[in-house]
């Protein structure tokens, strides 16, 4: 487990919840630039503890119709 910040405790404690499982929701059903806003941090910041936390993001294009689907492992 990385370890973490005083401003990534804070937020965990401000949330009631652990980056690692708050940070993937927040940034698919937001993206990257307002969950940072929300979180009250910089993109670089919030870009940063993803990496740190080996959070990986992906960008899908999808055409008109499309969908996709997001399966959770474990």
């Amino acid at each position: 487990m990385a370890r973490k910040t005083k401003k990534m405790t804070a937020v965990e404690e401000r949330f009631q919840q652990p980056l690692e499982k708050m940070l993937p929701t927040m940034v698919t059903d937001q993206g990257l630039s307002a969950t940072a806003d929300e979180l009250g941090v910089s993109k670089a910041t919030l870009g940063y503890w993803l990496l740190k936390l080996r959070i990986d993001v992906r960008r899908v294009a999808l055409a008109p119709g499309e969908t996709i689907e997001v399966k959770r492992v474990g």
